[in-house]
Parts: structure tokens; C-alpha cells; sequence
């Protein structure tokens, strides 16, 4: 019997690089230059995985232009680029895990929220992009997590069925748009606590970086 064709679905922001917490300092950033001030944590739990424009109308209007939310996005994430430069690194144990997903022939790509400016800042800026079948950003899909689109696109682009993907997340808003996918999960603890992914019946392990997971997970 033939084994199915696997991949692996990365998130990127908390997943593959352990960068969250830049992303909320740059956006508390933008909201004090307009006068506007955010709760961290509830603005994380709101917004993470949504794409930037989504946040931008939902707290500054939806009434804002095309060409108005492009240009404030571009601010903020110009904020969190400087912010986040000097720590640039990727997560304990992701160099290992890619590798040895690759030795055994399993398709990687990423489904991120991020803008291509932010895919580039981080997958090239590490040398990273190299290593995956399929990227798919904020631009390729018309909806941001917990809609399932990003994570559908990427399966596609590696031909490879959804239940036959496992994602890699570190918010509840990208393991919501997992299971909407049809696909497993497993959360990082990078950003939030176990305690925030108790009710997702898709998430298969919890750990604070790839160094522990098990082969007999990743590869049965």
C-alpha cells in the first residue's frame, strides 16, 4: 500500500520565528501615534493571524480605502521591521525538523497572514524561502484566518489532501482556520499558553519549540 504525500503547513509569525510580541509592540505603536490605546493581550487573542488590513478597518473603520489601509499598513509593519531586525532568528529546532521532513519527502510550505514585504523581511532574510514547496501570503488569498483559505491554498500548491497536512501554529485563530482546513495542528506556546487551545479537537501536540516533538508524531 502506498503511504499518502504529507506536508507540513507553517504559520510563520510566532511559528517559525518567535517574533509576536514585536508585531503587538509596532501596532500599539501606530494606535499611540493616532491616539488610540490597545490592550496587548486582548489584542492579540482578537488579531493574531488576521491579516493587517483586516485589523486596520476593524479598529480604525471600514469606511478606509484600498489605497488609505495599504499605506497604513505599510506604516505599521515598517514600525515592526525596524522593531524586529536586531533578533531575527528562527525557532529552537526548525532547521532540525525541516531537514529531517525532508529526508523523508514530506512537502513544506507556509500560510501566513503576513504582507509579501514581511514574507521576504523573514523567510529570505534567513535563508529559509529555499527550503518550501508553497508560500502563500496575505495577497494570495481574499480572506485571513480563522478562514481556512491560506492553509487550502498552500495544500493545493503541494498536492497534497488536506487531511494528509499537519500545521504548525502559535495562535487560536490560525488552528481555528486548521480545523476549518480539515487539517491537524500543532501549537507552540511561543506567544500564549497551552491553556488558550484546550477546545480545538484538531490540535495533536502542544510544545514550546520543534525540539520536542517526536518522529513517531510528525511521520506515522
Amino acid at each position: 500500500m502506498t503511504t499518502p504525500q504529507q506536508a507540513f503547513v507553517f504559520d510563520m509569525d510566532g511559528t517559525i520565528v518567535d517574533n509576536m510580541a514585536f508585531h503587538t509592540d509596532s501596532w500599539i505603536t501606530f494606535f499611540e501615534r493616532r491616539g488610540e490605546k490597545i490592550d496587548a493581550d486582548e489584542f492579540f487573542r482578537a488579531t493574531a493571524g488576521r491579516q493587517g488590513g483586516e485589523i486596520i478597518r476593524t479598529y480604525l473603520g471600514e469606511q478606509l480605502s484600498d489605497q488609505e489601509v495599504a499605506a497604513l499598513n505599510h506604516e505599521k509593519e515598517s514600525v515592526y521591521r525596524e522593531l524586529y531586525a536586531p533578533h531575527r532568528k528562527a525557532v529552537d529546532g526548525f532547521d532540525a525538523l525541516i531537514a529531517q521532513a525532508k529526508a523523508k519527502g514530506v512537502k513544506l510550505a507556509v500560510g501566513t497572514a503576513a504582507p509579501p514585504a514581511n514574507v521576504e523581511f523573514t523567510l529570505d532574510g534567513l535563508d529559509l524561502r529555499r527550503h518550501f514547496d508553497a508560500i502563500v501570503g496575505a495577497t494570495d488569498v481574499a480572506r485571513g484566518k480563522p478562514h481556512p483559505d491560506v492553509f487550502l491554498k498552500a495544500a493545493e500548491l503541494c498536492g497534497v489532501a488536506p487531511e494528509h497536512c499537519i500545521v504548525f501554529e502559535d495562535a487560536p485563530l490560525g488552528v481555528e482556520a486548521a480545523r476549518r482546513a480539515g487539517m491537524r495542528c500543532i501549537v507552540l506556546t511561543t506567544t500564549l499558553p497551552a491553556s488558550n487551545f484546550a477546545g480545538f479537537d484538531n490540535v495533536i501536540a502542544i510544545v514550546s519549540d520543534f525540539t520536542e516533538l517526536k518522529a513517531e508524531l510528525l511521520f506515522a
